[in-house]
C-alpha cells in the first residue's frame, strides 16, 4: 500500500509539474515572492533615509511596518497564484480574529504602548533611564518592549505596557546636571571658616561650572554634626567625575584647615539591673594571708578555722594589745 501511495504522488506531482498553467502560475509566484523581497529591503532602507532626522527608534519602527507590510501584500499576490482561496479564509478570519484578540490582550496592549512611546519621544535609543528601579541605557524600543542594558552589562527587557504606566527618569536628557553632596562638621568647627572652605573647593575643580554658581544649603542641627549641602553644576557626562573628586577635595581641605568631620559614637552601659557580686571563702589549709581565690574554693562549704578572707583582713588591720585589760575595761 505504501509503495502504491508513494507512485500515486510522484504521478501527482509530475503532472502537476508537466502542466504549463500550473507552472506559469509557480514561476509567477515565485517571481512575486523574489519582487517583494527585494521591494520590502528597498522600502526599509529608504525609510531609513528619509526619516534621518527622527530618532533612531522611529525609523526602526516605520521600516519595519513598511518591510513586513510589502512583503504580506506580495506574499498574498503569489499565493493566490498558486490557486489559494482566500475567500474562505477571509470568511473564518472573523472567528479566528475574535479568539487571537481575546488571547493576546496583553500583546495589543503592548503594541499599542509601543506606538505612545515612540509618538511623545518619551525615551529614546541612547538615553539613560531609571524605571522601576531599574537604570540602564535604552537599546532599543520595539513594537512589544523596550531594552535597557545595564551599567554591568545585563539587558532587561521592559514590556512597553509598563514603560507608559511606570515612573520614567531620564539622567542625561539634558546636557548640564546639579551634584548635591552633604558635609556634616563639628559642633565646634567655625562655621565661616567651613563655609569659606567649601566653597573655594568648588571654585578650584575645574569640572564644576562657574554658572549656575554653586549653592550651600544649612540643612540643620544633625545628632553629631551640622549638616550642610553643597550642590554643584557640571555637564552630565562629567557627573560621576564631579562627584569623586570633589568629595576627595573638601576631605583633603577640612584636614588642611583643621575641621572636623564628626561620625556617630555609642556608649555601651549596663542595666538597670545591680550586679551581683559574691565573696568566696579560702580553701581549707591555705594560707593565712591568701588574698585570692584557688580552684579547691567551696563558696558554699562551711568557714573555716582562718575564718573568711574579709575576716581576717579585719584582724589584722585592729590594734592589738599586749595584756591586761583593755581600756573598756577600766
Amino acid at each position: 500500500m505504501n509503495g502504491v501511495e508513494t507512485g500515486d504522488s510522484i504521478s501527482t506531482l509530475l503532472s502537476w509539474l508537466t502542466d504549463p498553467a500550473r507552472l506559469g502560475a509557480l514561476f509567477r509566484a515565485v517571481l512575486l515572492l523574489t519582487v517583494g523581497v527585494v521591494l520590502a529591503r528597498g522600502a526599509r532602507y529608504a525609510i531609513k533615509r528619509g526619516l534621518g532626522g527622527f530618532p533612531v527608534q522611529q525609523q526602526q519602527l516605520f521600516a519595519r511596518f513598511a518591510y513586513y507590510g510589502v512583503l504580506g501584500l506580495f506574499g498574498v499576490s503569489a499565493m493566490r497564484q498558486l490557486g489559494f482561496d482566500f475567500a474562505v479564509v477571509l470568511g473564518a478570519a472573523g472567528i479566528v480574529t475574535v479568539a487571537i484578540g481575546f488571547a493576546s490582550q496583553t500583546s495589543a496592549s503592548n503594541l499599542i504602548s509601543g506606538l505612545f512611546l515612540v509618538m511623545e519621544k518619551a525615551v529614546q535609543a541612547g538615553d539613560i533611564v531609571t524605571v522601576d528601579g531599574v537604570t540602564g541605557e535604552v537599546l532599543t524600543v520595539d513594537l512589544l518592549s523596550t531594552k535597557l542594558r545595564t551599567f554591568d552589562n545585563l539587558q532587561v527587557r521592559i514590556p512597553n505596557e509598563t514603560m507608559v504606566k511606570a515612573r520614567i527618569t531620564t539622567l542625561n536628557r539634558f546636557p548640564l546636571r546639579r551634584i548635591d553632596l552633604t558635609v556634616g562638621v563639628a559642633y565646634e568647627s567655625d562655621l565661616g571658616l567651613v563655609q569659606k572652605t567649601l566653597f573655594e573647593v568648588a571654585q578650584r575643580n575645574p569640572l564644576v561650572l562657574d554658572e549656575p554658581a554653586p549653592l550651600l544649603i544649612s540643612q540643620g542641627f544633625g545628632d553629631s554634626s551640622i549638616d550642610y549641602l553643597l550642590a554643584v553644576w557640571g555637564k552630565s557626562e562629567n557627573f560621576l567625575t564631579v562627584r569623586n573628586t570633589v568629595t576627595r577635595e573638601i576631605k583633603e581641605a577640612f584636614d588642611a584647615a583643621g575641621i572636623e568631620i564628626p561620625f556617630p559614637q555609642r556608649t555601651l552601659q549596663p542595666g538597670t539591673t545591680p550586679l551581683e557580686i559574691r565573696l568566696l571563702r579560702a580553701p581549707a589549709g591555705g594560707s593565712a594571708g591568701a588574698t585570692g581565690t584557688s580552684p579547691e574554693a567551696a563558696p558554699d562549704g562551711p568557714p573555716s578555722a582562718g575564718g573568711t578572707i574579709s575576716e581576717r583582713q579585719a584582724d589584722a588591720a585592729a590594734p592589738r594589745s599586749t595584756g591586761g585589760a583593755g581600756p573598756s575595761g577600766a
